[in-house]
């Protein structure tokens, strides 16, 4: 088994080291998918509690392989030594498999003041108080995650679309404006519509927003045609004859009026 913290404590006051990384599951703890916290080794807290670390402590993961990143918390410090063990949707985010090598580094995020969130379910929109379920379960939020967030035995799943003032924000203590926006092609039950509402990527926006207009144009097309198609009054009846021999013509109209006379006459 792989062993021993590989790693290093810079003179800043900044702390770095390399894990393998595995999934909570693996420690029976399969409660922490639901959040961004993670489980180190007792070495790590040993190496922390000599360091001027803010807290709540935060910190920047990065695989080495994809090279992509996200941040996170530390929930306990019982990991096996040489291990880290996060929820396997950060994996998945990371891109990681079981025993890959993951660089922790202490980090300070600034206080958040706005993030952008696009569920990939429309149900997300029904939460009573999303913002409190938000803040319940993250620490912070990092741009280009995906989360999974629980909510009633259900599992939603959220991208972050935006965060302001930095791409990685802290929530811990702030007021936060978590916003969610509509899913793509769904309509809110309230609010302007769904051109108006929507303020998710451009690209996708755009997209909606041309088959929205076809959509109204093809439906404006067919109520004309459907007009045109009316059925129309019935035209004037043709004119009869009575019997003096006079001739009744359609209503306004008063044609050849008079008495008509043979030649024999």
């Amino acid at each position: 088994m792989f062993g021993g913290f590989f790693g290093s404590v810079f003179p800043s006051g900044r702390f770095e080291a390399s894990y393998r990384c595995y999934p909570v599951s693996f420690i029976d703890r399969s409660a922490a998918e639901n959040g961004d916290k993670i489980f180190l080794p007792p070495s790590a807290l040993e190496r922390l509690s000599q360091l001027h670390i803010d807290y709540p402590m935060l910190f920047n993961l990065e695989a080495r392989e994809s090279g992509r990143s996200t941040h996170c918390g530390v929930l306990e410090f019982i990991a096996d030594e040489g291990m880290v063990y996060m929820p396997y949707w950060m994996m998945q985010n990371l891109l990681l498999e079981e025993g890959a090598v993951v660089r922790l580094s202490s980090v300070t995020l600034p206080k958040g003041t706005f993030v952008k969130l696009q569920p990939h379910s429309s149900d997300f929109l029904d939460i009573t108080n999303p913002r409190a379920v938000l803040e319940r379960t993250l620490r912070g939020f990092t741009f280009g995650d995906t989360i999974p967030i629980h909510y009633n035995n259900k599992k939603f799943f959220i991208d972050i679309i935006e965060a302001k003032p930095s791409d990685a924000i802290s929530v811990v203590e702030t007021d936060c404006s978590p916003v969610p926006i509509p899913v793509p092609g769904s309509t809110p039950a309230s609010g302007p519509p769904a051109e108006q509402a929507y303020s998710g990527p451009k690209k996708a926006g755009k997209l909606m927003y041309r088959d929205r207009l076809a959509a109204k144009f093809a439906a404006e097309k067919r109520a004309g045609s459907g007009a045109a198609a009316a059925p129309q009054p019935p035209p004037p009846s043709a004119p009869s004859e009575t019997k003096e021999g006079d001739v009744e013509a359609a209503p306004g109209f008063k044609a050849f009026q008079g008495k008509g006379r043979s030649l024999k006459d």
